[in-house]
């Protein structure tokens, strides 16, 4: 809702496309720009509540026959929103306490997943500087969680003195597939600016993206976008 519980362009647009949520348009723009879904893809989004990225990932999977999987995961026990098929499913499970090989072990063959979508966002307080560090964090974890531990914490250059305890393969292992895709969306500032800067990764684009359905928002989101990322573990 916007102005004085006017709905806005995006809310009614949702509601006439049957989309449960206006955020179906963030992802929408993102997947015109980078065709990040493909038929076939194997779909993980975090913080899936309500469920329109659910909608929308199904919809860029193309028909049923063509295969793929979007698994959502949220706090909230979410359900499976109308305009998805039986490719798509949800866990309700803290993603930041879910052990990383069972989230493995959702992916086809336990390959991992070749796109992770993060909408994980913490409740906004309006103050500034603390709402923009949880964002960061929860950017950061989303990070880790797609490209390992070991991507995370050391960067190229480091290395390791012997003094520090190496952490387990399962425990450095992230659940991206090589070559894929990871969107992770931030509260706009420095500290968003900088995630995932000093990660020992590869990709081919690391842009900040904006989403015209964020602009009636009091809080404006950056949507950071790293394709074709590998970890040198």
């Amino acid at each position: 809702m916007s102005g004085a519980g006017v709905p806005d362009f995006f809310y009614r647009e949702a509601q006439r496309l049957g989309y449960v949520a206006r955020s179906a348009f963030k992802l929408l723009q993102i997947q015109k720009q980078y065709k990040l879904i493909k038929p076939g893809s194997s779909v993980l989004d975090l913080g899936c509540a309500p469920g329109a990225w659910l909608q929308v990932a199904c919809q860029s999977l193309g028909p049923l026959r063509s295969g793929g999987i979007v698994v959502g995961m949220d706090i909230k026990k979410v359900k499976v929103p109308p305009q998805c098929d039986s490719r798509v499913q949800t866990i309700a499970a803290d993603v930041l306490n879910f052990p990383r090989q069972k989230i493995r072990e959702l992916s086809p063959q336990q390959l991992g997943f070749s796109v992770i979508l993060s909408d994980m966002c913490h409740s906004v307080s309006g103050i500034t500087t603390r709402d923009a560090a949880l964002s960061a964090e929860l950017g950061m974890r989303a990070l880790d969680l797609a490209v390992g531990q070991a991507a995370i914490s050391q960067s190229p250059d480091d290395d390791n003195d012997g003094g520090d305890e190496v952490p387990s393969n399962e425990s450095r292992r992230g659940v991206l597939r090589h070559g894929g895709h990871l969107v992770i969306k931030l509260l706009e500032s420095e500290d968003a600016q900088g995630t995932g800067k000093n990660c020992n990764i590869e990709s081919n684009y690391n842009t900040i993206e904006k989403s015209a359905s964020s602009l009636h928002l009091h809080s404006v989101f950056l949507f950071r976008f790293c394709s074709n990322l590998q970890a040198h573990l």
